[in-house]
């Protein structure tokens, strides 16, 4: 079966995680410490701040802006449960945003005009969790002049968009938003087999995330409340979780992270390939940015008319090929239990639309030319 993503490990890959193995130190080592340190080098952020999930990450950056109850924050309905799921953890209530119809990311008309219903009402969001879907940039400038004037935070999640950049800046700089976060689960652009990570440009919200990230707990000296009476002393200020990477992961990742440019310049290739060569009227594509290069960690084709027997023959063809397609994703408020909130079918059509016309084909290093041919040939003969 050919799957729509996948890892590619390199013998040195391997080489750099049996050191760790045979080390001192599996975890709270050099490693990751050493990848935190790359990794803000790579996208030009000043602080990274790894964990064991991108999931995680993103519990970690909610509660680093302190979100409590009757806070809220918006997000784009066709996206992982994750994105929504740190809000309501993080005691926030949750609401959406509908998507463009041509990029599949926040729809900024749609935002605006929310924004200005929501000040008349005072139902602001504190926090807009803005989603880079398969890794394809937001219109970032423009959002974060919204955020200035209605006063809210921006994370991104870019669990999709390590690699991609917005205006010659890499996703993850914070150059038009509070924190970045990271997934490298092993269907991402880099692994860590699991692992995440968030970035900033703000010291206290870094201090803040790594507090969390070790259940609340310190050991710098300079900020005890109580004399530290024996050599190892520490002391919980917070409640937090065990959030953090192990350096088996942060090996993995650390050396992979070197392949960045190779890894996304490879999808990128496949990527031009089915646009150039996939000519069936019935599909359609993710519009790009001119001024926006995305990581591809997903090729998302979408039919132009949504058909719900057309679309599920779309999945029994290429199943029968052996190849896995996939949605990505339901949109979250057709899920039960976002309808047992009050959401229901119809408040974000565009949205709705996407989920019943949108599929992911194979696009990751190692996906032979043979396979691209057989792929696009598919979707021709459709």
């Amino acid at each position: 079966m050919i799957p729509f993503s996948r890892q590619k490990i390199f013998n040195n890959d391997i080489k750099e995680v049996v050191k760790v193995l045979k080390s001192d130190f599996l975890t709270k080592g050099r490693k990751v410490l050493e990848f935190e340190k790359n990794l803000s080098k790579s996208v030009k952020a000043k602080y990274t701040i790894s964990c064991n999930s991108g999931s995680s990450a993103l519990l970690l950056a909610c509660r680093a802006l302190s979100l409590k109850k009757n806070d809220i924050v918006w997000t784009v309905p066709n996206t992982y449960a994750a994105s929504a799921n740190c809000a309501l953890e993080s005691g926030a209530k949750i609401d959406f945003i509908d998507i463009d119809p041509k990029s599949w990311n926040i729809s900024i008309s749609q935002l605006e005009k929310k924004l200005k219903q929501s000040k008349a009402r005072n139902k602001l969001p504190k926090v807009l969790i803005l989603v880079h879907l398969a890794g394809t940039p937001n219109k970032l400038d423009k959002i974060h002049k919204l955020s200035k004037k209605y006063k809210f935070k921006i994370i991104e999640d870019a669990s999709h968009a390590v690699g991609a950049k917005y205006k010659k800046n890499p996703i993850g700089s914070c150059k038009w938003s509070d924190l970045t976060v990271f997934s490298f689960h092993p269907v991402k652009i880099i692994t860590s087999g699991e692992g995440g990570a968030i970035t900033t440009n703000d010291k206290k919200l870094a201090e803040r995330i790594k507090l969390l990230r070790e259940n609340g707990i310190h050991s710098i000296k300079k900020k005890f409340k109580y004399y530290p009476y024996y050599p190892s002393y520490y002391e919980q200020i917070d409640t937090g979780y065990n959030f953090r990477m192990s350096e088996i992961s942060a090996a993995l990742v650390n050396s992979q992270l070197t392949k960045l440019n190779f890894f996304v310049n490879y999808r990128n290739i496949i990527a031009q390939k089915y646009i150039k060569s996939i000519k069936n009227p019935k599909f359609t594509f993710q519009e790009q940015l001119k001024d926006g290069r995305s990581s591809y960690h997903l090729f998302i084709v979408k039919l132009v008319k949504p058909n719900r027997k057309e679309y599920l023959k779309i999945f029994k063809i290429f199943n029968k090929h052996n190849i896995f397609i996939n949605l990505h994703y339901k949109a979250l408020h057709l899920n039960p239990f976002f309808k047992d909130m009050g959401f229901k079918k119809g408040q974000f059509p565009v949205s709705e639309n996407y989920s019943f016309s949108a599929f992911s084909i194979p696009i990751f290093v190692g996906l032979s030319e043979n396979n691209i041919i057989k792929i696009i040939n598919i979707l021709n003969n459709f």
